[in-house]
């Protein structure tokens, strides 16, 4: 399985890497390769070692939770809805790409 890790900047090591740290406290060094060169603070999506994206700090808080929901059921835990709070009583979302063509007024 391919997972993408929210990670929160600390420092600029150089043009190409920062140091992040990650919701268990561990850091590690971040290859920032592929976007613009972020600030202390903000969150990075990251996957093996090299940022993805720039994500905002309640999108990195919402996977944060989906990644301990994971961790959850593998630990053999049923009851998950805590972890998945910005689902809970919200009807479906079709992505804004995959809803029906407006039709124009001629």
């Amino acid at each position: 399985m391919c997972v993408g890790v929210p990670m929160q900047v600390l420092r600029l090591e150089s043009p190409f890497a920062v140091w992040c740290r990650d919701a268990s406290g561990g850091e590690a060094l971040i290859d920032i390769g592929l976007i613009a060169a972020p600030q202390p603070g903000d969150w990075l999506l990251t996957f093996l070692g090299a940022a993805r994206e720039v994500i905002d700090e309640q999108t990195a808080a919402q996977i944060q939770s989906a990644l301990a929901a994971v961790a959850a059921a593998l630990d053999g835990e049923h009851d998950l809805d805590a972890h998945f709070a910005d689902l809970i009583n919200r009807e479906p979302q079709l992505p804004e790409f995959l809803l029906p063509a407006k039709e124009s007024a001629a």
